[in-house]
């Protein structure tokens, strides 16, 4: 599936974008569907890491939708995400040389890291503190196995 003959990048992020409007409006009704925020980290890494900025803007747009679904202030996983991707993984990956281990560690880093952060910008914004339930852990082992996929 491609533009042109001369162009050859292929539309399909446009297509995921797409895809993920649409997960989102059902992760929203059916609880067991998990948001997919550690598989977009990981997306935002890799995009991070090849500089494609068309790709890390397609998944910020995807990150805005999953902040506006949620109810969440408005840049807090990018900014996030940002922070974790330039000073947190980098020792992460210094300190630990087993892959799947690495895998696992972020995703717990990125939903648990992520509410501890959400909190801190709720005490800072006076903001009601977010609540955690135990489908957290659903969602990080479902997650865990789509990543490990990746």
């Amino acid at each position: 599936m491609q533009r042109s003959i001369t162009y050859k990048n292929p539309i399909t992020p446009f297509l995921y974008v797409v895809l993920f409007f649409v997960y989102t409006a059902l992760s929203g009704i059916y609880l067991f569907l998990p948001p997919l925020l550690a598989v977009l980290f990981i997306l935002f890494s890799k995009a991070l890491k090849n500089n494609d900025s068309i790709f890390i803007l397609l998944v910020s747009f995807c990150l805005l939708l999953f902040e506006a679904e949620n109810g969440y202030v408005l840049f807090s996983t990018i900014i996030y995400f940002v922070f974790i991707y330039k000073y947190v993984i980098p020792k992460i990956t210094q300190s630990i040389s087993c892959n799947s281990c690495i895998k696992f560690i972020i995703v717990v880093l990125v939903y648990m890291g992520f509410f501890l952060f959400y909190s801190l910008l709720s005490n800072i914004f006076l903001l009601p503190i977010p609540s955690i339930n135990y489908y957290v852990i659903y969602y990080i082992v479902i997650e865990f196995l789509i990543v490990s996929i990746l």
